[in-house]
């Protein structure tokens, strides 16, 4: 009846792995038993569980980020100390549970704190950005969530029941076949991508089409802000590229349950085919968490100079030439597969070609910033701390880039410090800096700026105690991955490299610090004008936070920088006697009802319960073919009743 689920899933084989399952435990029960002794299930659910309200679901994305951004640190210090104390010894881990460790560490960092945070904020902004009153599709919104938190649950759960995959974060063929890895991990890893991949791939089509067909009068593309513009080839790319990711994850898995071959060279089957299919979407994935942080910086480069963004037309196409060619070289993942000269030339010469509109972006946030009056809020403290980082990975990425460096350096640390170089000022960062910036506007009150401050430095001076020596490692010939060591040489800067992740972790805590500190003070930081940084573009023209339905009349674009030239110019962005009644779709509770159903159809086929899964997949579709056939509700916003509404929305 429970198919392979038995007493021995729960991880009694280390004293850590069943002490991390007890405070994963605890901690869910912690929070449900706050909730009730709060009362507050009730509005949980009608207020935010339920809603399909744009800006509460980006909250509601952003918030999973924050969580499993503290999961995912903890398997990251986790493993720096394995490694700091692991010379001439085993250190304190089993083998098998550090390979849990990083392979866990990785599909959290990527799938649910880097693609949450950037939807979130996608959501919370791109509408108000493009004078829209909603996304289009607001209950495949929904859906979108809840399949990434389902995803999510998947991979906390493999902390409590079974284990989580050894293959690493990318799954590779043959070690994740099912004859070098018969347990459950690598199954969990499959259906949490499945998943989530599923929800990404439906907010990609979401957003392409709002952008495309919900702006504002007078919103062209070449009047669009940055953000958006970064939202939109973002989207373009997930449309594009996860399905190449859901198909290896899916053949992976028909390899794995009917004993297909693939991936598998001694059934016909090819392995090269999975890094293929895996890199297809891997390189573009690199520019989806890049590219709304090069959007986020632009707004804060701009509002914070106080002055119009340089060379807006060059940025737009900066940003659609980073989309077109980080399809054009994933092979670079792989230049040791044996590829020909020929082959791994193109691909070097593509990768080192992508680093020029990159480059161009950064001159034009510097011109920006030049001879204009700069303000050092926290969000600015994240844009010139990502500047000065993020071109020095730049610049070893342009050096990985040649074949025959890359033949030295594959598979070492400077390969993990080159990556993280990328992703935490590149793309962390740029998340960082725009919840900073645009908080006020999602909850009407302003974060406390001091402990910001404090949490950038601890981030920044971190990262490089964590990861500058993890090059000078690379190039003494330190494998990744290294669970113990022999060579007494590199454990001076694996000590450095764990005094940084120690001080990142002063950096996450600073974090929640601030925002504890902000919510007990926030009638102190209380935003009054829906505007409080002079802000540039639409999204400002609304109080904070908006209401649901955004905006009391469409506001009419004449330009870039709308708000702004409202302001300057004094005159109205929108004609009040253009009030008429507004239509919102109501809330629903079927996103998550689905979200819940793919959780017990993906756990039900890791574990071999048939008749769960069969069950679960029935109800999908059972749901589904309701909402379809069922007219939908809509709530109405009568146009007397906006009149009487307050407030500087237009």
């Amino acid at each position: 009846m429970f198919g392979k689920l038995t007493i021995d899933a729960i991880p009694f084989y280390s004293p850590i792995a069943l002490g991390g399952a007890a405070i994963t435990v605890l901690g869910a029960l912690g929070v449900a038993g706050l909730i009730t002794w709060m009362g507050k299930w009730r509005y949980l659910w009608s207020e935010w569980l339920t809603s399909v309200d744009h800006k509460k679901i980006g909250i509601m994305y952003v918030t999973l980020a924050l969580v499993m951004l503290v999961r995912g640190f903890i398997d990251a210090i986790m493993m720096r100390t394995q490694q700091a104390v692991a010379l001439h010894s085993q250190g304190y881990l089993p083998p098998g549970h550090f390979d849990q460790i990083f392979s866990s560490h990785g599909t959290i960092m990527i799938f649910f704190v880097a693609m949450p945070f950037l939807l979130g904020l996608f959501n919370v902004v791109v509408p108000l950005q493009i004078g829209a009153r909603d996304v289009a599709f607001p209950f495949l919104n929904s859906v979108s969530l809840w399949f990434t938190a389902s995803g999510a649950s998947l991979v906390m759960i493999s902390l409590v029941i079974g284990e989580f995959s050894t293959a690493g974060w990318s799954a590779y063929p043959p070690y994740a076949e099912l004859k070098f890895s018969p347990g459950v991990g690598v199954d969990y890893w499959i259906w949490t991508i499945l998943v989530s991949g599923i929800g990404s791939t439906l907010t990609g089509i979401n957003f392409l089409v709002t952008i495309l067909k919900r702006r504002a009068p007078g919103m062209r593309l070449m009047r669009l802000p940055l953000f958006t513009w970064t939202a939109l080839i973002t989207s373009l790319l997930m449309v594009f590229a996860f399905p190449g990711l859901t198909v290896a994850a899916a053949l992976l898995g028909l390899d794995r349950y009917l004993g297909m071959h693939f991936f598998v060279n001694g059934g016909g089957g090819n392995m090269m085919n999975y890094a293929n299919l895996f890199w297809i979407w891997g390189h573009p994935e690199v520019y989806i968490l890049i590219l709304p942080a090069f959007g986020v910086y632009s707004e804060v480069v701009a509002t914070f100079s106080g002055k119009p963004l340089f060379g807006y037309r060059s940025m737009v196409y900066a940003v659609a030439a980073i989309g077109l060619l980080s399809f054009m070289v994933w092979l670079h993942h792989f230049f040791t597969m044996g590829a020909s000269a020929d082959v791994n030339a193109f691909f070097g010469i593509t990768t080192m070609i992508i680093a020029v509109p990159t480059g161009v972006k950064i001159f034009n946030w510097l011109f920006t910033m030049y001879r204009g009056r700069i303000r050092f809020s926290v969000s600015m403290h994240f844009t010139l701390g990502f500047i000065v980082t993020f071109v020095i990975g730049g610049m070893t990425g342009v050096l990985l880039a040649v074949p025959p460096v890359d033949y030295l350096m594959h598979n070492t640390t400077f390969l993990v410090a080159h990556f993280h170089n990328m992703l935490i000022p590149g793309a962390l960062f740029g998340y960082l800096a725009g919840y900073q910036y645009w908080f006020p506007k999602a909850f009407g009150f302003r974060l406390e700026p001091r402990w910001g401050k404090r949490a950038f430095w601890a981030w920044i001076i971190g990262f490089y105690l964590a990861f500058m020596p993890l090059y000078l490692l690379g190039t003494m010939g330190m494998p990744r991955r290294l669970e113990h060591y022999e060579n007494a040489a590199w454990q001076p800067y694996l000590l450095v490299a764990e005094l940084g992740a120690v001080i990142i972790m002063f950096g996450i805590a600073f974090l929640a610090i601030q925002l504890a500190v902000s919510i007990r003070d926030r009638v102190r930081l209380r935003d009054d004008t829906g505007d409080p940084w002079n802000g540039r573009t639409v999204e400002w023209a609304t109080p904070s936070p908006p209401p649901h339905y955004n905006f009391r009349v469409i506001p009419v674009v004449h330009g870039k920088d709308a708000f702004w030239a409202m302001k300057k110019e004094g005159r109205p962005l929108a004609d009040p006697d253009r009030l008429r009644d507004i239509y919102m779709p109501a809330d629903t509770s079927a996103g998550v009802i689905l979200g819940g159903l793919s959780f017990t159809l993906a756990f039900g086929m890791v574990w071999y319960i048939w008749w769960l899964a069969i069950l679960s997949g029935i109800a999908i579709w059972g749901v589904l073919a309701v909402r379809s056939f069922v007219p939908q509700p809509e709530s109405k916003i009568s146009a007397n009743e906006l009149a009487l509404g307050d407030g500087v929305a237009p």
